[in-house]
């Protein structure tokens, strides 16, 4: 699969861990439901600040992409929704962990509340 990075200073620059867009031709792309911050094993809750539950829902998030053949580095499109956006620095730094330039393109939206009263949900579209 081959990513095109697009790229233009006639819209705002990223200011954060993702590109304005990514163009793909792929065969297959596969479309990964929002993964909130549970243990796989136990059903439960992980983590009781932000960051904790952000890396456990890219966890789960990382292992449903590695199942379906691909990986990471494949994701062209992140949803991420947060209950408060002021945790959008720390979600940038969180991501970082997970991707590297070229980022993917990313839509971070505040909510009001999400399942089992997370604090974050990511959702993401991937390139076989």
């Amino acid at each position: 699969m081959k990513k095109e990075i697009i790229k233009t200073d006639k819209a705002p620059a990223a200011i954060g861990t993702y590109s304005q867009a990514i163009k793909v031709k792929a065969d297959m792309l596969t479309f990964v439901s929002g993964q909130i911050p549970i243990d796989p094993s136990s059903g439960e809750l992980i983590g009781t600040n932000f960051g904790e539950q952000a890396h456990q829902a890219f966890i789960n998030l990382r292992a449903i992409i590695e199942e379906s053949g691909s990986r990471m580095s494949n994701c062209v499109k992140i949803n991420a929704y947060l209950i408060d956006l002021e945790n959008f620095a720390e979600f940038n730094v969180v991501m970082a962990h997970y991707f590297a330039e070229p980022f993917p393109a990313r839509a971070a939206v505040g909510v009001s509340s999400l399942p089992k009263n997370s604090l974050v949900e990511i959702e993401a579209v991937v390139a076989s």
